[in-house]
């Protein structure tokens, strides 16, 4: 368990996992260096998350807008996700963890995402920390296919917001209270549109790889000496 005390944690935490490929050019390595230790950072993150009663975490593990990278980098994090994801199962499944996959999962290729969906199989029984892993997500297009749904159905308007969110991926989560972003960037490049508009947000220079649970519990701390009012005096 973490050691860590905290007087008031986020009840879902939703995460911006940037910065691989620019940890790894600073080293003078190939960006899949970056990757595969981002997802040991991934592993400890999730866990850290865990053990201190986060009942929500939510990553940003692949956007709609990174298939336009280099066929090869692609190939190789669509590669990483789902032997990462699969070598902590053993783990996952120790803490209790369920694991769901929000996104455009048809365009992975039929192998990488029969893995994933076994390993969301697999966990679907615990009943702990809920893990979302954001895979080809954007937050445009999620609405854009609310939108889309609603429309199927026969919806009639007024459309309600309590309609919209029904129709998300995110449908019976509370929205994220914090959304983190590693690398210095400051801009939420189409995650959790919809979701995030009353979230707290902290950003860091620290890069993805090494955001470890010391950096997280900074985070934290930001966090609970927030004062949220959600647009009240």
């Amino acid at each position: 368990m973490a050691e860590e005390r905290f007087a008031r944690l986020p009840a879902h935490l939703a995460v911006i996992m940037d910065g691989n490929g620019r940890w790894a050019k600073k080293r003078l390595l190939p960006r899949t260096a970056g990757h595969k230790v981002g997802v040991d950072t991934f592993a400890e993150v999730v866990g850290a998350c865990s053990d201190l009663g986060i009942p929500y975490l939510t990553v940003y593990a692949f956007s709609t807008e990174n298939w336009k990278r280099d066929a090869s980098e692609v190939q190789e994090l669509l590669r990483l996700m789902g032997q990462g994801i699969k070598r902590f199962l053993p783990d996952m499944h120790r803490k209790n963890i369920r694991l769901s996959l929000l996104g455009e999962l048809e365009r992975f290729p039929e192998k990488e995402r029969a893995e994933l969906l076994a390993c969301e199989r697999e966990l679907s029984e615990n009943t702990g920390m809920l893990l979302s892993v954001c895979l080809s997500y954007g937050g445009r297009q999620e609405l854009v296919r609310a939108f889309n749904e609603l429309l199927a159905e026969g919806a009639k308007a007024p459309v309600t917001a309590e309609d919209v969110e029904k129709h998300l991926y995110t449908a019976g989560l509370p929205d994220p209270d914090l959304v983190i972003r590693t690398s210095g960037e400051y801009r939420i490049s189409n995650f959790l549109l919809w979701q995030s508009a009353y979230a707290e947000y902290y950003f860091t220079d620290v890069c993805w790889p090494d955001f470890k649970p010391k950096e997280l519990y900074k985070a934290l701390h930001a966090y609970e000496n927030r004062s949220r009012r959600f647009g009240g005096a």
